[in-house]
C-alpha cells in the first residue's frame, strides 16, 4: 500500500493531496495542470513537498514532521517518462541490463521473462534510433522493471504515441498488470487508458483529490462525470466471451445477458472489460421491438443527475454492475424516469470501439 498525504505550494498553484494506492494499477487522472506529475515526482523523490508524509508499506519515504526525506536512489522506484529516455549509444539488450545495476542481488524478475512479457526479443540487438515510439516505450518499461523497483511510476507513458502505437502497447501493459505482482502508479489524462488498465482511480482537479476508489465505481459515478468530461463519461462492464459467430460478431455475456460486438481477437472464455460511453446508450421504458441494435440490457435506475445544460446523466444497475446513460432533460420528463424504475438500455454493437475493450 502506498500512502500519500502531502502539500506543496508552487507559484500560483497549491497541491494538497491525500490518498492510498492499494496493490494493482492506481491511475492519477485529471486535466493538464491538475498536479498529477507533481505527485509522482514527490513519490519518486524528485520533488520535496513543503509538508506531509509518504509511506510505502512500512517504509517511510518522506515525513516532514520527523525530518525524513529518503533520496531518490534509496527509494527503489522505477520511473517511465513520456519519452523513453533510452541511452542512444547502447543496444536494447544493454539498455535493459543497465537496469540490473540498480537491482538488489539475486532479486527481481528474470531478464527473459521481462523480454517475453513485453515482446521485445527481436529488438535486443538494435539501437534506440532504429525503434518505433511504441518499441522504445516497451524497452523503457523493461529497463525500469529490471531494476527491481518496489513501485513502478509511469508518467503519461503513451502521451507521445499516435493511436496505432497506443493500441500496440496497451496489451503489453495489461500483461504486466496481470502477471507481475508489481504495484504501478500511472499518470494519464486519457480516460480510455485508465478504463483499460487501472484497478484504482484517483481523480484530481486543481491540486486536490476529488474522488478515489475502484475504477468501475469511480467512472460510473454521475457526480464525477463533469470532471471526467461528459463526452468521455461512461462505465466499465466485465464480460465473458462466449462464442465467435460466423457473421463476424463475437457473443459475450454481460450480467447474464448476451451482447454482440465486432469479432474480438481473444479466445472463447476470456474475460474482458467493456468501456461503454454514456452517450452511446439509449433508454426505453419497455423492451424495444424491431430495432437494428442487437444489445438490450435490462436495468434499474439508481440515480438521475440533471446537468446545468440540457442534459442529464443516469446510472443504471445491470446485475451487479453500473451503467451510465447520457440523455436530455426532455427525455427524463417525457419518459417520467425515476429512481427504482425498470428500463432497458440499448447499445449498438458498432459503438464499442476496439480501443475500449481491454483484458
Amino acid at each position: 500500500m502506498l500512502s500519500v498525504s502531502v502539500g506543496h505550494r508552487f507559484d500560483g498553484f497549491a497541491l494538497e493531496v491525500a490518498f492510498d494506492a492499494p496493490p494493482g494499477v492506481t491511475a492519477l487522472f485529471g486535466r493538464s495542470g491538475s498536479g498529477k506529475s507533481s505527485v509522482v515526482n514527490a513519490v519518486a523523490g524528485l520533488l520535496r513537498p513543503d509538508h506531509g508524509q509518504i509511506r510505502f508499506g512500512d517504509i517511510v519515504l518522506m515525513d516532514s514532521d520527523r525530518g525524513v526525506m529518503l533520496p531518490p536512489h534509496r527509494r527503489r522506484m522505477g520511473y517511465v517518462f513520456q519519452d523513453g529516455r533510452l541511452f542512444p549509444h547502447l543496444t536494447v539488450r544493454q539498455n535493459l541490463t543497465y537496469g540490473r545495476w540498480f537491482a538488489p542481488k539475486a532479486a527481481g524478475v528474470a531478464f527473459d521473462h521481462v523480454v517475453d512479457l513485453l515482446g521485445i526479443a527481436p529488438l535486443l540487438d538494435r539501437r534506440p534510433g532504429a525503434l518505433s515510439g511504441g518499441e522504445k516505450q516497451r524497452v523503457a518499461i523493461g529497463r525500469a522493471i529490471l531494476s527491481n523497483p518496489r513501485l513502478l511510476l509511469m508518467d503519461e507513458p503513451l502521451a507521445a504515441l499516435d493511436e496505432g502505437r497506443k493500441a500496440e502497447i496497451l496489451p503489453y501493459l495489461e500483461r504486466l498488470r496481470d502477471e507481475l505482482s508489481l504495484p504501478i502508479l500511472y499518470v494519464s489524462h486519457s480516460l480510455a487508458e485508465v478504463a483499460r488498465l487501472a484497478t484504482t482511480v484517483i481523480l484530481m482537479d486543481a491540486g486536490r483529490v476529488t474522488r478515489q476508489g475502484p475504477t468501475a465505481e469511480v467512472l460510473s459515478d454521475p457526480a464525477a462525470a463533469p470532471l471526467l468530461g461528459l463526452r468521455e463519461a461512461g462505465s466499465i462492464l466485465p464480460a465473458r466471451v462466449l462464442a465467435h459467430e460466423d457473421d463476424g460478431l463475437s457473443r459475450l455475456d454481460v450480467a447474464g445477458h448476451p451482447v454482440w460486438l465486432p469479432r474480438l481477437s481473444v479466445p472463447v472464455g476470456t474475460v474482458v472489460r467493456l468501456r461503454i460511453l454514456a452517450q452511446d446508450v439509449m433508454l426505453a421504458t419497455e423492451r424495444p421491438q424491431g430495432l437494428s441494435a442487437l444489445n438490450i440490457l435490462p436495468g434499474v435506475i439508481e440515480d438521475i443527475r440533471i446537468g446545468d445544460g440540457p442534459g442529464a446523466i443516469i446510472r443504471l444497475r445491470v446485475g451487479t454492475d453500473a451503467l451510465l446513460v447520457r440523455v436530455t432533460r426532455r427525455s427524463v420528463v417525457a419518459l417520467a424516469l425515476a429512481q427504482g424504475q425498470s428500463v432497458y438500455a440499448v447499445i449498438k454493437a458498432v459503438s464499442v470501439a476496439q480501443g475500449n475493450i481491454g483484458g
